[in-house]
């Protein structure tokens, strides 16, 4: 997906569009992961969309959830769901910052194996 450490630096418009690919896909991560949170507590709980959708942001951002479950299957998937989405949302950050650390270790490499300035395409 990247480019190879004997390649020449990436040019800074290509850089940008590769983060904000990233972007886009960690913001699809989260609102799919959203998703499924908001049609578990719909479902299983009975919650109005509106309540569904503050339990599962508050659980996937790492706060809790805000109502009380009624059900053992709420109360299943609320453990499941929120295991999940502490994967999900370190996943989503990794995305981010994946091609920003390949930038880093990719000039660190260009600088250390050549005597000048790192080379960048045109």
């Amino acid at each position: 997906m990247f480019e190879h450490r004997r390649d020449p630096l990436l040019p800074r418009r290509s850089f940008y569009r590769r983060l904000g690919q990233s972007f886009t896909l960690a913001s699809l991560i989260i609102l799919v992961s959203l998703g499924v949170g908001m049609a578990g507590y719909h479902v299983l709980e009975g919650m109005p969309w509106l309540d569904a959708y503050v339990n599962a942001a508050m659980i996937l951002s790492g706060m809790g959830p805000v109502g009380q479950l009624q059900t053992a299957a709420g109360k299943f998937f609320a453990g499941c769901y929120a295991l999940f989405s502490g994967l999900a949302f370190i996943g989503a950050i990794s995305v981010v910052f994946a091609p920003i650390f390949h930038r880093f270790i990719h000039r660190f490499h260009l600088e250390a194996d050549s005597d000048g300035p790192p080379k960048r395409k045109k």
